[in-house]
């Protein structure tokens, strides 16, 4: 039995559910994308994001920050 797109654990979003899922604007989202600095695929050339990538990439960000502070105490 397939499970329903919004269940799955591996959940791919657009550039608006991006927005509204980090709470960032739009334009942020798309620049983050095009500069590779955020996991993002293009799709008949709109950009799209895997839930799991994004989850991982905020995880790393927040572990670089705490990294990042500590270094400098």
């Amino acid at each position: 039995m397939r499970q329903a797109p919004s269940d799955s654990v591996d959940e791919i979003f657009t550039l608006d559910e991006v927005s509204a899922y980090l709470k960032a604007g739009k334009r942020t989202i798309y620049r983050l994308a095009h500069g590779g600095e955020i996991p993002a695929f293009k799709l008949g050339g709109t950009w799209r994001f895997r839930r799991t990538e994004l989850d991982r990439w905020i995880a790393a960000e927040i572990a670089a920050k705490g990294r990042k502070n500590n270094t400098t105490r």
